[in-house]
């Protein structure tokens, strides 16, 4: 997850060896939810990456949102 209104905060991420059928595990991924400061909004990009066992890129996609704090 990208923060575009703050670059430099490291959400977290990671790679997970994932077998056709199964599931990826909860917490298999290091992540910091959205967190901007107090009355501020946020907008965020996440993307997943599938990559075969060759490491060639098999598919790709992102999602945006924003997130304003309490």
């Amino acid at each position: 997850m990208a923060d575009k209104d703050a670059p430099n905060f490291q959400h977290g991420g990671g790679s997970v060896h994932y077998r056709a059928g199964g599931y990826v595990p909860e917490g298999a991924i290091d992540y910091i939810g959205p967190c901007p400061p107090a009355g501020a909004v946020h907008r965020y990009v996440w993307t997943i990456e599938a990559w075969d066992k060759s490491g060639k890129r098999a598919g790709r996609t992102t999602a945006e949102s924003s997130f304003q704090s309490p």
